[in-house]
């Protein structure tokens, strides 16, 4: 993960506009056809690259950054919270839930997942599931990557919240974040057929400085 960034390229009104509405019909499409129609539509795209990353020197207390990722988006976020937690001394370790990495020996955990279909991803779900009674023994937090629902006031954070809704009272004292995301081709393909999913152009919303912040703060 490169610590430099290059800023997301601006939008035009017009594209932005239109992302919209393509985006709200992705999201009726979703609505209207259940879970199902989520897992039928499913792009047919290679996968994206889920990666393992460690950080750190060893000898600091062991902290595990556990992700789900559909479209490649929460790779990057994944990471670089993993090389702000290094950097403040902890020994990291940064693994796609889809590994089923294993909770022994970690000090300290953290789990992310995008929002699809006004949820965190099932793996990611079943992975806080299978893994409870270890993440709430030690220190913990959850990170939720997504593109809406990113205002200050309270409709906006209570529909945030909302996304939290099938794990955070599996684990009720975790530290919570929510990070703006990538919305793309990639990402509309999920409820828009192909063709017109190819009409979406790219806006990338990812705060890099407000995810190291947090990184640096969380477990303070």
């Amino acid at each position: 993960m490169d610590g430099n960034q290059t800023p997301p390229r601006a939008v035009s009104r017009r594209n932005f506009l239109r992302t919209g509405c393509l985006a709200a019909a992705a999201v009726g499409l979703t609505v209207c056809g259940g879970a199902g129609a989520v897992v039928a539509t499913r792009p047919d795209l290679p996968p994206p690259e889920l990666r393992s990353f460690s950080f750190g020197e060893p000898g600091g207390d062991k902290v595990l950054v556990a992700y789900a990722s559909a479209t490649g988006s929460t790779v990057d976020i994944a990471a670089a919270i993993g090389t702000t937690l290094g950097e403040r001394g902890f020994a990291v370790d940064v693994r796609p839930i889809v590994d089923h990495p294993s909770l022994a020996g970690y000090q300290v955990m953290l789990v992310g997942s995008p929002v699809h279909g006004g949820h965190w991803l099932p793996e990611a779900v079943d992975f806080v599931t299978a893994n409870q009674a270890e993440l709430n023994a030690s220190p913990v937090a959850l990170f939720t990557v997504h593109f809406f629902s990113r205002g200050e006031n309270e409709g906006a954070e209570k529909r945030r919240m909302a996304y939290l809704d099938r794990v955070r009272p599996l684990v009720p004292r975790a530290d919570l974040a929510f990070f703006g995301g990538r919305f793309d081709q990639r990402t509309t393909a999920y409820g828009l057929p192909r063709w017109l999913a190819r009409l979406t152009p790219t806006m990338d919303v990812r705060d890099w400085d407000a995810i190291r912040a947090w990184a640096q703060a969380v477990f303070a």
